[in-house]
C-alpha cells in the first residue's frame, strides 16, 4: 500500500516571537522542520512526502530540502490561512494511487519511528488512527465568567498529537464534507469523527511535544540531548538463518557466490547482512528487520540486502547513532568462503560509511553437525557497536 506523509509547516508561530517561522529555527544541528522531514523520510513505511509551507515560503522550504541527500521524493505546497485549508491543498497534490495519508505537524520534531509505523499499520486495520497520550492533569470545563462548570473524568481524556493516519479516500471525504458544511476543526481526526467513523488511538510519547513557545524549544533541546546519550557506546547482536534451495542465487555480504544452491527468502536472503542489520537495530533499540522491512511488503521482494543495510544506516542515524564496529560469523559447511571475505568486509564498510578495518567477517563450519553441517541452510551471527553521531 502506498503511503504519503503530509508535513504541516504553514503556521506562522507568532507565540515563538523572533519574526521567523518556527520551523526554520535551529534545533541543534538543523532547523526544526528538517528533523520532522528526516524522520518520516527514513521510515520504511512512507513512500513520499508533501510539505505544506506558509504563503510565500515555498521557495525557502524547497531550498532547505534540496540541500538534503537522505530524503524520499517530496514536493512543497503553499498552505492557506488555516491549518485545515493547508491540508486540503496538500490533498489535491497527492497521487490518486495513494492508499494511506499520514499527517504530521512539522513543529513536532521529536516524533519517533516506531510511532509512525504503528499509526500507519493501525490505519490500515481500522481506517483511521491517531497518536495520543493520557492527560496527566485534571481538566475543567469553564464558563465565560471564569467559573468551573464540570470536571470530566480524567481517565477517559487523551491529548491528541500527530502523526494521524487515514485511508486516503476516507480523509478526502472528511475534508469535502467539512468544506460543504463550512466546518473548521482543530485536527484531522475531528473531521473524520464527524463522518461517524471511529478513530483508533495509538498510545504515544510525552516526548513528542509540539514546539509552540520559546519554553517548548528549551524542553525539546533537553529531550534531544538526553536521547543522544553522548557518552554511551551501545552494542547489539543479530542472528539469522535461511534454507539452501535449488534455483536461487547465493548472496552473502552482497557477494554473488557461485554455488549450485542459494538461500530462500523474500529479499535476496543475504543471511549475513540480515544478521548485521538486526545487530545494528538492536544496538539502537529499534526492533528488528521484520519491523522495518516486513516480508509481507512487495516492495522488498528480491531487494538487495546491501540497499536495506544502507536504509538501516539512515534509520540509526536519524536516532543519533552511527556504526562503530561490526564482527560477524557465517556458519556454512559449503561452499568455501575464504576468498570472498575481503569483498564482504568492503561491501559492509561502504554501506555503513565506516572504515574497512571496522568490519570483521569470519566463516566457519560445524564439522558436519546440525542443519548447516548437512548443507540444509546457512546461519550468521553478528555483533555491532554504535556511537553517537559526531
Amino acid at each position: 500500500m502506498k503511503v504519503t506523509a503530509v508535513i504541516a509547516a504553514a503556521g506562522q508561530g507568532r507565540r515563538m516571537g523572533g519574526g521567523i517561522n518556527k520551523i526554520f529555527i535551529p534545533l541543534f544541528d538543523c532547523p526544526i522542520l528538517v528533523h520532522s522531514v528526516r524522520m518520516f523520510s527514513h521510515c520504511p513505511a512512507v513512500d513520499s512526502l508533501v510539505i505544506v509551507s506558509a504563503a510565500g515560503e515555498a521557495a525557502q522550504v524547497e531550498e532547505l530540502l534540496r540541500n538534503l541527500t537522505d530524503v524520499k521524493p517530496w514536493q512543497v505546497v503553499e498552505g492557506g490561512s488555516e491549518r485545515q485549508y493547508s491540508i486540503a491543498r496538500a490533498l489535491t497534490a497527492i497521487e490518486t494511487e495513494t492508499d494511506i495519508i499520514v499527517i504530521h505537524d512539522g513543529a513536532r520534531p521529536l516524533v519517533e519511528a516506531p510511532a509512525i509505523e504503528q499509526v500507519i499499520a493501525t490505519a490500515r486495520q481500522y481506517r483511521a488512527a491517531g497518536i495520543a497520550v493520557p492527560v496527566k492533569d485534571t481538566i475543567k470545563s469553564v464558563n465565560e465568567a471564569g467559573f468551573i462548570t464540570e470536571t470530566p473524568e480524567r481517565k477517559a481524556l487523551w491529548a491528541m498529537q500527530t502523526p494521524q493516519a487515514f485511508e486516503a479516500g476516507l480523509l478526502r471525504q472528511a475534508y469535502l464534507e467539512a468544506d460543504r458544511r463550512q466546518y473548521l476543526g482543530t485536527d484531522d481526526a475531528g473531521l473524520v469523527e464527524r463522518l461517524g467513523i471511529p478513530v483508533k488511538i495509538v498510545a504515544g510519547s510525552y516526548r513528542n511535544i509540539k514546539i509552540t513557545t520559546p519554553e517548548d524549544l528549551i524542553i525539546a533541546q533537553a529531550l534531544m540531548k538526553q536521547g543522544e546519550k553522548q557518552d554511551m557506546l551501545r552494542m547489539g547482536m543479530g542472528y539469522d538463518v535461511h534454507c539452501l534451495v535449488e534455483g536461487r542465487k547465493l548472496i552473502l555480504g552482497g557477494v554473488d557466490i557461485p554455488y549450485r544452491k542459494g538461500l530462500e527468502g523474500h529479499s535476496d536472503a543475504d543471511v549475513l547482512l540480515h544478521a548485521v542489520q538486526d545487530a545494528l537495530l538492536g544496538a539502537a533499540a529499534l526492533g528488528d528487520i521484520g519491523c522495518h522491512f516486513p516480508d509481507s511488503d512487495p516492495r522488498y521482494k528480491g531487494v538487495s540486502s546491501l540497499l536495506l543495510l544502507e536504509r538501516v544506516k539512515l534509520i540509526i542515524k536519524n536516532h543519533g547513532y552511527r556504526a562503530h564496529n561490526i564482527d560477524a560469523t557465517i556458519v556454512a559447511e559449503k561452499p568455501k568462503l575464504a576468498g570472498y571475505i575481503e569483498t564482504m568486509n568492503r561491501n559492509i564498510a561502504v554501506a555503513l560509511d565506516i572504515g574497512i578495518q571496522q568490519v570483521n567477517v569470519k566463516a566457519t563450519t560445524t564439522e558436519g553437525l546440525g542443519f548447516a553441517g548437512r548443507g540444509e541452510g546457512i546461519a550468521a551471527y553478528a555483533v555491532a557497536t554504535l556511537l553517537p553521531q559526531k
